[in-house]
Parts: structure tokens; C-alpha cells; sequence
């Protein structure tokens, strides 16, 4: 840990993806009218008096409920809490104290934590006096009244906090970490990868498809190389997204994605690819990210010499749009080739920060016309003059040309597999634009 960590629990609905949302400045977490929206823990930074400090908003604490998904819930807010320096615990100004904010209390005291008491959706701060009074019985000192959807009083709420945040030393030699969007359909094994990658039950974990709803960080170091995993919610089909929160959690893994260094693009091996996986897929190559297919759930088949490529076949066959991708077998529950799939997440990152020099990349092409002649059109043919490499990110080329109206699709796919075969680019779509010389 290089940052102090601030926690924010209390029971659904009082507030608190608001909250977090208003510290950290931007809508991180969903914020629905209904309880146990946020069920994973969700990281966030915030700034306030020159002090960094990491933000966790957790779901709604149900302590005493049979329910599988609220106990898991309650599993996660409490592993924050050992986390958290210091913890936000937030109550209801409108319902007032309840019998699960005191059993929150009873949590909270075990923790020998700094605990701050906030009172959320106070809509007339002239009685204060009067709101505060029901919350001493909590124990944990003079309560902070806020409006967290309006801003009201967050400043002073932030004072306290700072107040509060123990000094860390901030590790100088921390290498920046390469951001990994895990994507897929629900239920195709994303939590459970990230789950064994960190050594523990960091996101939720359920067989009911669609469990993890908000983008989820987790920051793992392997052979000296920081990834964070933003582990998303499985993408649906749209017209399967009934509830406005599942549209958000959609809207949500499509930003990771956008946010991301590379894309890793699981599939479920005893499903085979769907037309979902493909639209999924298409979203990330659109974008031009760097991507590794992982075909999840690999143990689970029968298996002789040539189910493997056979396998892979299928896969590029019905995502022909992605044979540049490389892809590996695993299983998130045994481990079985985690190490081949993080370094393969290493290298298609680093390809896609590949640059080639302008005379060499000229030689290329020069090498490749002679080869197989340019398409022609009504007797004019299309003439490549120079290109050159403009952009990282994906690898962007500028090929300068008589009539870009020439340029035929298939003879562009022609060079772009001359540059795949010359410079690799592996896990990388390529970006061609063409500009007109006279």
C-alpha cells in the first residue's frame, strides 16, 4: 500500500455509491434507487488538502439475512473494512436509525478502526442539532451531516478525513500497471480467474449469470510486472437488458474497455464462440485494443492430440475478424496456464507499442508490390508512393497513394499480413489510412 484507504459501508440504500461517486468525481459506481445495486467492492482516488487517498464503496450490509448473495455482500464490505485506514459509516437522515445500523455499529466497534458517523440525505441543515440526536446512541462520536447527491457538506466531511489519514511513504519504484479489461458473456468464469490470481475471494463469485455489475480494479504483481485486472460485468445482448441497472453495468465494461491497456476475451470452452462473444470481441477490435483470447474451462473437456486445434480453428473461423489473436487454453478454477496467459498479456501490450522506422517499413512495402501488383480500376491502378508509421495504441500507417478510391479490401488485408509476417504486431489490429498524392 502506498495510499491511506477509506472505506464507506452501512446497510442498502443510504447513499453511499453517491457518496463515493462525489469523492472520487466522477460516476465510478452505479447509483440505482434500489437496494444491493453495488455487491463487489469498487476502488476509487480521491484528492483533498494535497493528501491521495484510495476510496472503496462497498454494498449494502444486511448482517443477519439467509440470503446467498447478501451474505457475500456482507463478505466484501467486511474484508474492506480490514482494509480501510479509516471507514465512513453512513445512515439514512429521512428513515432514521434503524436495527441494522445498530448491528452495523457492532460490526464496526470489532474493527478497532477509526469509524466517522455520516449522516446522508439531510435536506435542511438549520436543525442539526435535532437530526444528530437519535445517531449518538451509535457510539462513535459527533455525527457529519451531508447532502452526498447534492455536495452539501462534503467538504467538511473531507476535513475530517484528512484529519484522520495516517502518513504512507510513497513508493517511488512502483512501476505503472497494465490495465486488463476482462471481458465476456455472463457467468463465463471472469470472477473466478481474478479470484485465484490475487489468492483471494476478491470479487464475488456466484453460478447466477450476471453477479459482478460494476467494473471491479485488482492490482496483482507477477515476475516484477504490475497488471491491474478490471474485472466487468458480462455483456448482454441488449435486448435482454431489461433492468436500467444491467444497461449501466453494460455502459460500464464498455468504458473499462475503453480504459484499458489490452482486453482479455474469455470464452467458454464447453459453450463454444456465440454470436454475443463476437459482438463483444468486435466492440474491443473496433477500439483497437490489444487482445488475448482465453478459452475458460478448459479441464472440463474431453480431450485427445488434436481437440486443441481443432478448437482453435473454430474459434478463427468464427471470428475471422480476429486472426491476429493469440489464444490460450486455461482453467480459472486450477490454475492450469494462468503464467502462458499473463505472459501473452505482457507481450501483445508491448507489441502494441511497437514503432518501425519509415525507411524500413518503406523497404517492406516496396518488396511487397513487386510481389503482387496493386488492384486496378478502368485501367488505372492504384500506385503506393510511401508510408510511414504515425501512431501506437493500436499501430496506426499513413500510406500516401494516386487515388485511395483503389485501394481494394483484399489487397489491404494482403499488407497488412506483409507487416504481421515482417514486424509481428501480434494481438494487435492494424489501423491503415490512405491520403492522396497528386
Amino acid at each position: 500500500m502506498t495510499k491511506a484507504t477509506v472505506a464507506i459501508v452501512g446497510r442498502p440504500n443510504v447513499g453511499k455509491s453517491t457518496l463515493f461517486n462525489r469523492l472520487v468525481g466522477g460516476r465510478r459506481a452505479i447509483v440505482e434507487g434500489e437496494p444491493n445495486v453495488t455487491r463487489d467492492r469498487i476502488y476509487g482516488e480521491a484528492e483533498w488538502l494535497n493528501r491521495n487517498f484510495n476510496v472503496i464503496d462497498t454494498g449494502g450490509i444486511v448482517p443477519r439475512d439467509s440470503d446467498e448473495i447478501k451474505n457475500k455482500i456482507k463478505y466484501q464490505a467486511e474484508l474492506a473494512m480490514e482494509e480501510a485506514d479509516v471507514i465512513l459509516f453512513v445512515v439514512d437522515a429521512r428513515t432514521g436509525m434503524t436495527g441494522i445500523d445498530q448491528e452495523i455499529a457492532q460490526l464496526l466497534y470489532r474493527t478497532n478502526k477509526e469509524v466517522l458517523l455520516v449522516v446522508n440525505k439531510v435536506e435542511d441543515f438549520s436543525n442539526q442539532q435535532e437530526i444528530s440526536w437519535e445517531f449518538y446512541s451509535l457510539g462513535f462520536g459527533d455525527p457529519i451531516l451531508i447532502s452526498a447527491e447534492h455536495g452539501k457538506n462534503t467538504g467538511e466531511l473531507l476535513d475530517k478525513v484528512s484529519a484522520e489519514l495516517p502518513e504512507y511513504e510513497e513508493d517511488e519504484d512502483l512501476r505503472e500497471a497494465i490495465n486488463i479489461a476482462v471481458i465476456g458473456k455472463p457467468n463465463v468464469g471472469k470472477s473466478s480467474l481474478i479470484n485465484h490470481l490475487v489468492g483471494e475471494n476478491r470479487v464475488i463469485v456466484s453460478d447466477m449469470p450476471g453477479t459482478t455489475r460494476d467494473a471491479v480494479d485488482t492490482l496483482i504483481e507477477w515476475k516484477d510486472i504490475k497488471f491491474n485486472f478490471i474485472d466487468t460485468a458480462g455483456l448482454r445482448r441488449k435486448s435482454r437488458v431489461k433492468e436500467s441497472v444491467e444497461y449501466y453495468s453494460n455502459l460500464r465494461a464498455l468504458k473499462s474497455v475503453d480504459r484499458s491497456d489490452a482486453v482479455l476475451m474469455m470464452i467458454d470452452a464447453t459453450k463454444g464462440v456465440s454470436d454475443q462473444d463476437k459482438k463483444i470481441a468486435g466492440y474491443a477490435h473496433d477500439e483497437g485494443k490489444a487482445m488475448v483470447i482465453a478459452i475458460n474451462k478448459w479441464d472440463l473437456m474431453k480431450k485427445d492430440s488434436k481437440t486443441m486445434k481443432r478448437y482453435t480453428d473454430e474459434v478463427y473461423y468464427e471470428l475471422k475478424f480476429l486472426n491476429y489473436v493469440p489464444i490460450t487454453y486455461i482453467s480459472a478454477l486450477t490454475g492450469e496456464r494462468i503464467d502462458e496467459m499473463l505472459s501473452l498479456l505482457e507481450y501483445v501490450v508491448d507489441q502494441s507499442n511497437l514503432r518501425i522506422k519509415t525507411g524500413v517499413l518503406n523497404e517492406v512495402i516496396s518488396e511487397a508490390v513487386q510481389l503482387r501488383e496493386p488492384p486496378s480500376r478502368k485501367g488505372k491502378r492504384l500506385k503506393l508512393y510511401y508510408g510511414s508509421q504515425v501512431g501506437v495504441k493500436p499501430p496506426t500507417f499513413v500510406f500516401f497513394v494516386n487515388d485511395p478510391n483503389l485501394m481494394h479490401f483484399a489487397y489491404q488485408r494482403y499488407l497488412e499480413n506483409v507487416l504481421r509476417e515482417a514486424f509481428g504486431y501480434v494481438g494487435n489490429p492494424l489501423n491503415f489510412k490512405l491520403k492522396q498524392r497528386k
